[in-house]
């Protein structure tokens, strides 16, 4: 005689089970476990799997339901739906990339303290991405104009989501963008010095230097990315006939004159464009980091944003300094402060 277990037991073995997946795995086995699963107890059980893998859960919910008729900063309070599940498994994935992500760029120079996360690192590392995200929602979107990014009841607006956090939970926050801007500044747009030393590493022996497009002796097509105000260096996408060299570049091709194609600049300029390149939320990120390994792909990318993308870089940073010295601190000691690992995602003993 088959054995049946009783469905409190089974419903408590749900609730125990750690990922969404194990939980779908586990309501497949027999007809009694997929009954089960599918009555009143289904929605339960998801939420409890979705909060062990992805959590905090209400940090998800704020920024999948977040949306332009109300202040970012109200909390929101929405029953639970198959639908809603989607989404918060969505955008959990997306936090769960970073987590690697950020353990490599943590200690990148530092290879002896590198070590993996513990769970509860993990979980403040996704509640830091999910915030970031949610402000990047509110914030950076065609509706944040230039031109109005400074005005005091523009920066108040930003600054109540913020104020919605705690000071350490703050530096959080700051620990994963400064994550996220390394990945944007080298990986997504590298300057010119990064790939000169780059190749430089690679081909010691050689006497040959990349040539950057500032360099060359045709004339230019300006990038609709990049402004042609002074303070921006107007690097340029390469004209038509160029982009099957751009091209073979990423095919792994070695000439130095293609490798100067994939420049961002130097200095002052390649800052301004890792400046408006931090607006894209993590989960654009990532794509871009995955997909679009082609600076021109990167730019068409960008492009399709709207001219409202350019020149326009990121109000985290100078909020998180508005809010920090609010509270009588200052942005620069935050900044040690997670640097030595006293404050931030992981905090050193």
């Amino acid at each position: 005689m088959d054995l049946i277990l009783p469905t409190e037991i089974v419903t408590h073995i749900f609730l125990s089970l750690p990922t969404v997946t194990s939980a779908l795995s586990l309501a497949s086995t027999c007809r009694n476990f997929h009954a089960i699963f599918h009555s009143s107890k289904r929605l339960l059980i998801l939420q409890h799997s979705t909060e062990i893998e992805f959590g905090p859960l209400d940090d998800i919910v704020q920024l999948v339901t977040h949306n332009a008729s109300q202040p970012a900063h109200y909390r929101r309070d929405v029953p639970l739906s198959d639908a809603l599940i989607r989404q918060l498994v969505k955008a959990g994935h997306v936090a769960r990339q970073w987590e690697d992500i950020y353990m490599y760029r943590k200690w990148k120079h530092d290879y002896v303290a590198r070590r993996l996360l513990s769970n509860p690192e993990r979980f403040k590392l996704r509640r830091a991405i999910y915030r970031l995200w949610l402000f990047d929602r509110a914030f950076h979107n065609i509706a944040h104009v230039r031109y109005a990014r400074a005005r005091l009841e523009v920066v108040r607006e930003r600054a109540a989501l913020l104020h919605n956090y705690t000071t350490s939970e703050l530096a959080e926050m700051l620990d994963v963008h400064t994550i996220i801007r390394d990945v944007v500044a080298n990986d997504l747009c590298p300057s010119n010095g990064r790939l000169r030393r780059k190749y430089q590493a690679r081909y010691p022996e050689t006497t040959h230097q990349p040539l950057f497009s500032i360099h060359l002796n045709y004339p230019p097509t300006a990038s609709r990315f990049i402004a042609s105000d002074s303070q921006y260096h107007n690097s340029s996408v390469a004209s038509s006939k160029y982009q099957a060299q751009q091209q073979r570049w990423q095919e792994h091709s070695t000439h130095p004159a293609e490798l100067g194609l994939e420049g961002w600049g130097d200095d002052i300029g390649h800052y301004y464009i890792v400046e408006d390149m931090m607006k894209l939320d993590p989960e654009q990120i990532l794509y871009l980091r995955e997909h679009c390994p082609a600076k021109s792909k990167v730019e068409a990318y960008v492009a399709d944003m709207g001219m409202s993308f350019e020149n326009n870089g990121e109000t985290f940073s100078e909020t998180l300094a508005f809010v920090i010295k609010q509270r009588g601190g200052e942005i620069e000691d935050t900044k040690a402060a997670v640097e030595a690992e006293e404050v931030g995602v992981v905090v050193s003993d």
